[in-house]
């Protein structure tokens, strides 16, 4: 009882904090807590315990619920067509051109990443993965890779590159992702692995030579869960008998399921963003750059989760791989927690826009020509995606959906200030 009121006699006593923000607005809250402002966010939470797997986009239960519902259709109708897209085989038509802005914008994004690093100076640290926007790396004692002991979770700090900005995950290849959606443990040599990005974007309709892709025309069957073709065969017999009499080319874009009008849609959607990247290129200033450059970033994530809400992207619940398409893969590469058990397979699950594009949170700097972060006075500092931080630091607004993150109204103590607030 007498060390209760000790500790509220000590709570009692503890300074009000409130003067170090404006009184315009309300104080920061804890990262999680509700509110009604849409615009709110708060600095992230740190990185979770690697231990722990990965929280479910889709409850538990709902997923069970699922299940029992698709095994009681199969029953019903073993055989049957599968009608609804992409599920079938079928490009998704409204999709096609959201797949191209995402590619587009990538490239651009990229682009304008390696522009701006040659100008504002970004750290990282040789140990771990926290990146720094500014001319010094901050003092944050945040460091956890093997050794940061011997340092006090001091990070050592090295010139940072465009790859280090924004993280692209890699993902396998599928050329067939209706037919064949998994990749087997004796593949994994023989697929080629791109970023999970790019891999979204031709499942839903983008075209690249160097990885090739199935179109199909006509719908897929499902004979108790399995996915059967009984089309194709019949389909490249007409084409062939076809090809031998009239002795004439194939139709240019016959095997994409799309429409003429569909595909001259599609064609000037692509000199749209060519044009735009165009213009991107011929810009010389500095802001104009970051101003395109995050909006590049916007575009390619707002995209990128349409197209996610249609195409299954998957990652697993404890190590950062991810995988494109209905299933993951069989390759016995994780080397997380309890993957003993698994016998070195993934744990997949639905992902989310974060597991595609790492956004990986940065401080946010006032001045980058001022002292380097305390790390006594790190609640009092903001964080934002780097990308955007970067286009910030190189003269482009700041997004109104990252003000509360990057904590731009509360007033920063001096450090003789300090001990009077901690």
């Amino acid at each position: 009882m007498h060390k209760i009121l000790k500790r509220q006699h000590f709570f009692s006593k503890k300074p009000n904090q409130s003067h170090f923000f404006s009184s315009n607005t309300p104080i920061p809250l804890p990262y999680g807590t509700e509110t009604n402002d849409p615009l709110y966010k708060d600095v992230p939470k740190p990185v979770r315990d690697k231990s722990k797997r990965k929280p479910y986009v889709t409850p538990m239960k709902v997923l069970i619920k699922r299940a029992k519902e698709e095994k009681e259709a199969r029953k019903l109708q073993p055989c049957r067509m599968l009608e609804n897209s992409p599920d079938n085989g079928l490009l998704v038509p409204q999709l096609v051109p959201v797949a191209h802005q995402v590619y587009k914008a990538r490239e651009v994004l990229i682009s304008g990443i390696s522009k701006l690093v040659k100008v504002i100076p970004v750290q990282k640290c040789r140990f771990c993965h926290e990146l720094h926007i500014g001319h010094a790396g901050h003092e944050i004692q945040t460091c956890t890779a093997p050794g940061s002991g011997m340092r006090s979770s001091t990070h050592v700090w090295r010139k940072g590159r465009v790859h280090d900005v924004v993280f692209f995950p890699k993902s396998y290849h599928l050329y067939d992702r209706v037919g064949k959606p998994r990749v087997g443990h004796d593949e994994s040599r023989r697929v080629p692995r791109i970023p999970a990005i790019v891999e979204l974007c031709i499942q839903a309709g983008v075209d690249l030579e160097k990885h090739p892709t199935k179109r199909r025309t006509k719908p897929v069957y499902s004979i108790e869960g399995r996915i059967v073709d009984f089309e194709q065969v019949a389909e490249n017999d007409e084409i062939r008998s076809s090809l031998h009499h009239e002795n004439i080319d194939p139709p240019v874009g016959s095997d994409f399921g799309i429409k003429f009008d569909e595909a001259r849609k599609f064609i000037l959607e692509k000199e749209t963003a060519d044009q735009l990247e165009e213009t991107h290129e011929e810009a010389t200033d500095l802001r104009e750059i970051s101003v395109g450059t995050l909006e590049s970033w916007f575009e390619m994530i707002s995209g990128a989760k349409t197209i996610m809400e249609k195409y299954g992207v998957l990652t697993c619940g404890y190590c950062p791989e991810v995988q494109v398409g209905p299933k993951g893969h069989k390759v016995r590469m994780c080397k997380a927690t309890k993957h003993q058990f698994r016998d070195g397979q993934h744990a997949w699950q639905e992902a989310t826009i974060e597991d595609l594009v790492f956004p990986n949170y940065v401080w946010h700097v006032r001045d980058l020509n001022g002292p380097p972060l305390d790390n006594k006075l790190k609640r009092y500092y903001g964080k934002a995606p780097a990308v955007v931080e970067l286009c910030v630091q190189a003269g482009a607004p700041v997004p109104d959906q990252y003000r509360s993150m990057m904590r731009l109204d509360v007033v920063l103590p001096d450090r003789d200030e300090f001990d009077l607030v901690a």
